[in-house]
């Protein structure tokens, strides 16, 4: 349409009519003199709405969902961050619950045996110096530790110490071959020399070759001249094989230590003897006899009161 006089009063009037229909409309609400025009329209141009709305909706969500896509991913990041803090966490405290353990241990035998104890933890294990078993602690000469001085844990004898650094100490363990201590048998306190065999069983021997020796049986060290390299009273473990007696002038046994040498971590070194021998008060209380099951027999009489005889349960008699 060319722009001319005309045009310009045709659109004017036709902007004057759609304010009076609004107008009209407004005034009308419900019965509004054009609501069946609008109807109309309604009915001719919804499905073609309906069929647009149809076809950019999942452009729209799909949009939407590119756009929401970042957040979700940095939320599931988050997520997962949380979560490996929070396993972190509960692994970090069963640690620290078993490290925790150990060291009430590790007190209380401290305290049967009335050591005084420097607490340490083992930082390294391995071939130190040309020995084959032996561990490294974080304790030194700057925390008062000494050379052959006894180290423990809550489970018993783990070692003397062999070299000092000044925040670092070397161990032999007992389970080295180049490992000897003095023992004490529980009870009857015969006496012997107990060696280490790597991951077999301590080999002792006793000075005595007619001891009276059974399996199950404990020792504890026997203490050294002025408590180096060992204090006495300390448990070393329990008998679990006796050699027969030859009639020669010592025995031999096999012992299973109480420590666990693979899985150290909390030991502590004796700084102080105690002041009197603890004897076998350091032992743990021995477990408790399993009772053995009883099996009752109860005899049902018959019917005319007496007891069943052979007949009635080898079968009829010949």
């Amino acid at each position: 349409m060319r722009d001319t006089k005309e045009s310009r009063l045709l659109l004017v009037l036709l902007i004057a009519i759609a304010f009076a229909l609004i107008t009209v409309d407004i005034r009308g609400g419900r019965n509004s003199p054009v609501d069946g025009a609008r109807q109309a329209a309604a009915a001719a141009f919804g499905p073609i709405e309906n069929g647009l709305s149809t076809a950019v909706d999942p452009v729209g969500n799909a949009v939407s969902a590119v756009r929401d896509s970042g957040d979700r991913h940095d939320r599931l990041a988050v997520m997962e961050k949380e979560n490996a803090a929070l396993k972190a966490k509960l692994g970090s405290d069963d640690r620290n619950r078993s490290r925790l353990n150990q060291l009430d241990r590790m007190l209380k035998v401290a305290g049967q045996g009335q050591y005084g104890i420097k607490g340490a933890q083992v930082i390294a294990i391995g071939a130190a110096q040309g020995f084959s078993w032996t561990i490294t602690i974080d304790a030194g000469a700057d925390d008062g530790i000494k050379r052959d001085m006894t180290v423990l844990n809550g489970d018993g004898l783990v070692g003397r110490v062999t070299t000092v650094g000044p925040e670092t100490a070397t161990v032999l363990l007992a389970n080295d071959p180049d490992f000897t201590v003095g023992t004490r048998m529980e009870g009857n306190d015969e006496l012997g020399f107990a060696s280490g065999q790597g991951d077999r069983p301590l080999r002792v021997e006793l000075l005595n070759g007619k001891a009276e020796v059974n399996k199950g049986d404990r020792l504890v060290t026997f203490g050294s001249q002025a408590d180096k390299p060992f204090v006495p009273g300390v448990p070393v473990g329990v008998v679990s094989r006796v050699d027969p007696s030859g009639g020669g002038l010592t025995r031999t046994l096999y012992v299973t230590p109480y420590v666990g040498f693979s899985k150290l971590d909390i030991v502590g070194v004796v700084v102080a003897g105690p002041k009197k021998d603890p004897r076998d008060e350091v032992l743990p209380a021995k477990p408790k006899p399993v009772p053995t099951p009883t099996v009752t027999v109860t005899v049902t009489p018959s019917a005319d009161g007496s007891a069943p005889d052979d007949s009635d349960t080898n079968g009829q008699q010949q």
